[in-house]
């Protein structure tokens, strides 16, 4: 009878060191590492830690997430905030009263 075909080990896309270094990528902006946007989503990390040589390959956001998971973070999605071109914006938004 043949046991199961599944993987019995698993094996770490991170280990200390590089999701000590993971924690820290994500404490900078995504624009130091030339990416469009300011905003890290868990895909960029992704990408951004095997081009920063983090990770020798690709891994996937979910990876990432678990990473974070592991050192005690939780990953919310980033919130797009609203702004206006109204030079009146703060004040208004601010319920001031002239």
């Amino acid at each position: 009878m043949r046991g199961s075909s599944v993987a019995h080990t698993i094996h770490r896309a991170f280990d200390a060191g590089q999701a000590e270094r993971l924690r820290a990528l994500l404490h900078r902006s995504p624009r130091l590492f030339g990416q469009a946007t300011s905003v890290w989503t868990l895909e960029l990390a992704a990408a951004v830690c095997v081009a920063e040589g983090i990770t020798p390959e690709r891994v996937t956001g979910e990876t990432v997430r678990a990473t974070l998971a592991r050192l005690g973070l939780r990953w919310r999605r980033a919130k797009n905030w609203i702004t206006s071109p109204d030079p009146e914006y703060l004040r208004k938004k601010g319920g001031a009263t002239a």
